[in-house]
């Protein structure tokens, strides 16, 4: 692999990763399908959540970046007619809405899972030796049409833990055999055949080697975080570390890739079309699984921001609070915020508010614009919060 080209600051690499990601531009005063495309094409996907305090964390990433839209556009762009569809979801980084150029570069990981090489050892299970019990849950949708996995239970597993038809269904979707159809209203999976879903050109495409799509895919990781380290360029689309460590030789190779030094890090690199900006002015609330802060080392790295989703801790050991929302302003995170929709009462909750230390004076004033904005897009009447 060559050595490093150059050196670039950290301050530097901050700004090129926001303008990677899309900050730092104007927000359309309407915003039509066209923006919201361009917006998951330049990130590549929107990570899926169950997590519905706020708002699905899949509708979050656009609003960060657009303001507020109308989230029937994604629907229907991953969930509509099948003429209308742009998106398809898929275990990319977590699961994820991806654009539909991307099935082709997905399929080797299909092929491993259908192999029984990849996915969860509760799935590997259907690959092998009781495969034709999911062969015949895939006639059974082939026969009667989209089919949830509650449609094959006769007693539900716990919240926590998938029951053999959720096992099996989802090794059918890792496979490629089949696909999310619809969500019902609980956000629950429908599942159909992929041909019944995603239009014939797109699964005509043609299938690329392992070493190719790995290479694509490393791209698409790059031109999205615009600069990064080996770790975070594999862990975009969760690639492994050896298909990875190819992909990136081949793409310095090719110089689309630039090794470059930055101040405290590991080996970076550095897209060869990403912007280098000198000032981006950004205000955003950012979702816990928005691509630009899910790699928790690189927020730390990027912004000298420490941030731990904490979900799943105990109320009485919380730091922040429940469901916090870095909030971006300039090319900085300056706050960390606590929300709750409560959809029955019309409110927009703000339980808790915690400034960085060199958090700006201006922050307080244009975090109170930005929840504003977010309860507007939630059709939620009112911000209802101490002080901000």
């Amino acid at each position: 692999m060559p050595p490093q080209t150059g050196e670039i600051s950290v301050a530097q690499a901050r700004r090129i990763a926001l303008a990677a990601q899309g900050f730092g531009s104007a927000r359309p005063v309407r915003v039509d399908q066209g923006h919201l495309h361009r917006v998951v094409g330049r990130l590549g996907l929107h990570q899926i959540d169950s997590v519905n305090v706020l708002a699905r964390a899949h509708y979050l990433p656009a609003f960060s970046r657009l303001g507020a839209y109308d989230r029937t556009l994604l629907d229907r762009a991953a969930w509509g007619q099948r003429k209308e569809r742009r998106l398809f979801e898929y275990w990319a980084h977590e699961a994820s809405l991806l654009p539909l150029d991307t099935h082709p570069l997905l399929r080797w990981r299909m092929a491993r899972a259908d192999r029984g090489e990849a996915g969860y050892a509760g799935m590997r299970v259907f690959a092998g030796e009781r495969r034709e019990e999911a062969m015949k849950a895939l006639e059974r949708i082939r026969q009667e049409g989209p089919l949830a996995a509650s449609d094959f239970e006769s007693s539900r597993a716990g919240w926590w833990e998938w029951s053999d038809s959720k096992r099996m269904l989802e090794w059918l979707f890792y496979a490629g055999h089949i696909t999310t159809a619809t969500r019902q209203r609980s956000f629950e999976r429908v599942y159909d055949l992929m041909e019944r879903v995603i239009q014939p050109a797109v699964l005509a495409l043609p299938t690329l080697p392992e070493a190719e799509a790995h290479r694509s895919l490393i791209e698409r990781s790059a031109r999205a975080l615009g600069i990064a380290t080996v770790g975070e360029l594999r862990d975009y689309f969760r690639i492994g570390p050896e298909d990875a460590k190819a992909a990136i030789a081949a793409l310095v190779e090719e110089e689309v890739l630039i090794p470059v030094a930055v101040p405290g890090w590991p080996p970076a690199f550095l897209h060869h079309e990403a912007r280098r900006p000198r000032r981006v002015d950004a205000q955003a609330l950012l979702a816990p699984f928005d691509p630009l802060v899910w790699e928790r080392t690189r927020t730390e790295r990027l912004f000298g921001f420490r941030y731990r989703i904490e979900i799943y801790v105990p109320a009485a050991k919380r730091q922040h609070g429940y469901y916090v929302l870095p909030f971006l302003f300039g090319d900085r995170l300056v706050a960390r915020v606590d929300l709750k929709s409560d959809r029955k009462a019309s409110r927009l909750l703000v339980h808790a508010v915690h400034l960085e230390p060199k958090a700006p004076p201006e922050t307080r004033d244009a975090l109170r614009v930005e929840l504003a904005s977010l309860a507007h897009w939630l059709g939620l009447s009112e911000v209802s919060t101490g002080p901000v």
